[in-house]
C-alpha cells in the first residue's frame, strides 16, 4: 500500500479587512483624523435633521423628504458652497476655518455645548470660546457694583462686554435678555435697533465706532476670534458693510460724551470714559458719569429695579 504524502502550505497570516474604497484608494491608512472626520460628518448629519425648515425660516415644501433641513439649505443659510458642505459631511479631508464653523453652528442652532463640540471635531479653535465672564477678577466685579448708578462695564479689545453693572444693563435696554453670546459693542451697535435707535446721533456713533475697529484690527489680522467676528458684521449690516469699505480708521478715545434718548430714564448725557485694567490692548474699564444734574437723577431711576 502506498501512502500518498500531502504538502501543506501554511496559511498567511491575517490581516485587515479590505475596505470598500481599499481599491480605490490603497494608500489610505485609516486613523485618528479619519475617525475624527467621521463623527464630525456624522455630528452634522444628526444636527442638520433635528433643525426644521420651519425653525430656520424656509419654507417647507411639498416633496420634503428630509426630516430636518437639506444639505444645499444649510450651505445657504451658512453662506457656504453646497458642493463644500456635502464633502464636509462626507468626511472628505478638506481645511475647516473658524469662520465657516462659525456660520455652520448658527445655521444649525447649536447651543454652547454643542458648539464647543462641533470645533473640536474639526481640530479648530473656537473664536468665542467662552464668552461668560471668565477672567475678570473679583475686584473688579466689585468696583463695577460699587459704581451704581453709573453705568460701567468690562469690555475686552474686541468690545466684548465681559461683565457690566445694572446700571450698564439697563442703559442697554436690558441687555440680560440678549444671549451672551451677542454681548459685543459692535454687534449691538450694528445689529439691535431696539438699543442703537436709543443713540441721539448714532450715524456719527456708529461711524466712529466702525473706524476705531478697523483700526484695532490691523493688530489682530491673523485673529479667528476678530476675523469671525468681523464675518458676522459684514454679514448681517448693510450699514456696517458700508462703513467698513471706507476704509477709515480712528483711534480709541479715552474719553467721549455720549447723548441717549432712553425709553425709560429720557435723555442722558454721559460722559464716556475708558480706563485700561492691563495692557492698553487688554481688557478696560467703561464708565458712563452723567455730564449734568438732570442725568445724574435720571440715573438713580434708571438703576432702580423695575417697579420702584
Amino acid at each position: 500500500m502506498t501512502t500518498m504524502l500531502q504538502e501543506t502550505r501554511p496559511l498567511p497570516a491575517p490581516g485587515p479587512a479590505p475596505t470598500p474604497d481599499a481599491g480605490r484608494f490603497p494608500h489610505t491608512v485609516p486613523g485618528a483624523d479619519d475617525a475624527r472626520r467621521g463623527e464630525l460628518a456624522a455630528f452634522l448629519r444628526s444636527r442638520r435633521e433635528r433643525v426644521t425648515p420651519e425653525q430656520a425660516g424656509l419654507p417647507r415644501g411639498p416633496r420634503r423628504r428630509t426630516p430636518g433641513l437639506r444639505r444645499e439649505e444649510v450651505a445657504h443659510l451658512a453662506a457656504v458652497g453646497v458642493t463644500w458642505y456635502t464633502w464636509l459631511e462626507q468626511a472628505r479631508d478638506i481645511k475647516v476655518s473658524a469662520q465657516v464653523l462659525d456660520s455652520i453652528a448658527r445655521a444649525l442652532m447649536l447651543d454652547r455645548v454643542e458648539r464647543s463640540h462641533l470645533f473640536a471635531l474639526a481640530g479648530t479653535a473656537d473664536p468665542m470660546p467662552d464668552t461668560s465672564c471668565l477672567g475678570v477678577s473679583e475686584e473688579l466685579r466689585m468696583m463695577l457694583e460699587r459704581l451704581e448708578p453709573f453705568p460701567a462695564c468690562v469690555q475686552n479689545a474686541r468690545y466684548d462686554i465681559r461683565a457690566y453693572n445694572r446700571a450698564y444693563g439697563q442703559l442697554m435696554c436690558d441687555l440680560d435678555s440678549l444671549p451672551v453670546e451677542e454681548h459685543n459693542c459692535m454687534w449691538i451697535a450694528f445689529t439691535q435697533a431696539r438699543i442703537s435707535g436709543t443713540f441721539v446721533d448714532r450715524a456719527a456713533v456708529i461711524q466712529s465706532m466702525a473706524a476705531k475697529f478697523r483700526a484695532s484690527m490691523a493688530e489682530h489680522i491673523a485673529d479667528p476670534a476678530w476675523n469671525c467676528l468681523l464675518k458676522r458684521l459684514l454679514d448681517a449690516s448693510p450699514e456696517f458693510r458700508a462703513l467698513w469699505a471706507r476704509h477709515e480708521v480712528a483711534p480709541p478715545a479715552a474719553r467721549t460724551t455720549r447723548v441717549f434718548q432712553h425709553p425709560r430714564a429720557g435723555l442722558l448725557r454721559l460722559n464716556h470714559t475708558s480706563l485700561w485694567v492691563g495692557p492698553q490692548s487688554g481688557a478696560r474699564l467703561v464708565t458712563f458719569v452723567p455730564a449734568d444734574e438732570a442725568t445724574g437723577e435720571r440715573l438713580k431711576q434708571l438703576s432702580a429695579p423695575a417697579g420702584d
